[in-house]
């Protein structure tokens, strides 16, 4: 069973989205059998880090809203996340650029770690306000979650997996991936968004056959 996951770790919903997958494999029955793949996906390709903008602020610019409107907005999310278990601090979390987040989950998946790395850098855009653009942050995340210092930073010092990101981001123009995150079961069923466990429950057992 290979369920292909496309995600932004700026993405609120994908970090629910992950926690409500997990919940749902978890009753699986052929839970080892599966293989996870996480595959890269930008919301925002041009955002940048702008240090004293709140989220809220931004958010408000991006869609031309009141404050007053993604701050509800942002509440929403929050008491959302919270029912998985996630404790949101929106307040705190920092606007910035995803690509090099993106290089290193790209990275960790060439030593089986991309699902440590995805929730390390959640955590720390969600939880921890740090800014996961900065690459002295990338390069603690990595360490924590079990890759070498050394080839973290020269992976943040040059290029590498860059085409390994814009791969993953063609791959999902084609198949028509407008919005995150979102599931490819067995190649045969997707889901899109961050639904209940029983959804992704019954597409797995769906894509296996059962």
């Amino acid at each position: 069973m290979k369920v292909d996951i496309w995600s932004d770790v700026r993405c609120p919903f994908c970090y629910i989205g992950k926690r409500k997958f997990e919940a749902a494999l978890a009753q699986f029955p052929y839970k080892e059998e599966v293989e996870v793949e996480w595959h890269s996906f930008e919301l925002d390709p041009n955002a940048e880090t702008v240090p004293g903008v709140s989220s809220a602020e931004y958010l408000a610019d991006k869609y031309g809203r009141p404050l007053e409107w993604a701050q509800q907005m942002q509440e929403s999310v929050t008491a959302t996340a919270a029912e998985v278990g996630l404790d949101f601090k929106l307040d705190i979390s920092v606007v910035a650029n995803s690509f090099d987040a993106h290089r290193l989950i790209q990275l960790a998946k060439t030593e089986g770690l991309a699902d440590a790395v995805e929730e390390k850098l959640f955590e720390a855009h969600f939880t921890y306000g740090k800014d996961i653009s900065e690459h002295s942050v990338l390069t603690e995340l990595g360490v924590a979650a079990g890759l070498g210092k050394l080839s973290v930073e020269t992976m943040l010092a040059g290029s590498d997996f860059t085409n390994e990101v814009r791969r993953d981001e063609q791959i999902a123009q084609q198949i028509g991936i407008r919005g995150v995150p979102f599931f490819i079961f067995n190649q045969k069923l997707s889901v899109s968004g961050a639904q209940p466990p029983e959804t992704f429950l019954g597409a797995m057992m769906q894509a296996r056959g059962n």
